[in-house]
C-alpha cells in the first residue's frame, strides 16, 4: 500500500519552469518504480517520466531534455520542467509501481489526485 500526495502545480508563461512534487509513504515504497503522467482535455493519459529504485529514469522525446525526474532518498518524488510550452499543459499525476519501470499506465498500482499545471502563451 502506497499514499501519494501531488503539489505544485500553478500558471506559468511559456518559457518558464516549475517544479512538481510528490509524497509518497508506505512500507516497502522504496523498491517501487516512480513515475508521472499527464493527461489534457480530451486526450489519453500520456507518459512524462519514470524512475527506479536504483535511480534509472526513462522519457519520452516530448519532454527529453527539458524534464527531470528525481528521488529525495526514495521518498518524495520531483518533476523539474523548464522550458515550458503551451502543449505540456495538462493534469499531472505521480504513480507508484511494482518492478520494472515502464511507460504504460496499467504498470502503476498507486496514483496521486493530479495537479494542474496551465503554461499560457
Amino acid at each position: 500500500q502506497v499514499q501519494l500526495v501531488e503539489s505544485g502545480g500553478g500558471l506559468v508563461q511559456a518559457g518558464g519552469s516549475l517544479r512538481l512534487s510528490c509524497a509518497a509513504s508506505g512500507r516497502g515504497f522504496s523498491a517501487y518504480n516512480m513515475g508521472w503522467f499527464r493527461q489534457a482535455p480530451g486526450k489519453e493519459r500520456e507518459f512524462v517520466a519514470v524512475i527506479s529504485w536504483s535511480g534509472g529514469s526513462t522519457y519520452p522525446d516530448s519532454v527529453k531534455g527539458r524534464f527531470t525526474i528525481s528521488r529525495d532518498n526514495a521518498k518524495n518524488t520531483y518533476l523539474q520542467m523548464n522550458s515550458l510550452k503551451p502543449e505540456d499543459t495538462a493534469v499531472y499525476y505521480c504513480a507508484a509501481g511494482r518492478g520494472s519501470g515502464g511507460i504504460y499506465p496499467q504498470g502503476y498500482q498507486y496514483w496521486g489526485q493530479g495537479t494542474q499545471v496551465t503554461v499560457s502563451s
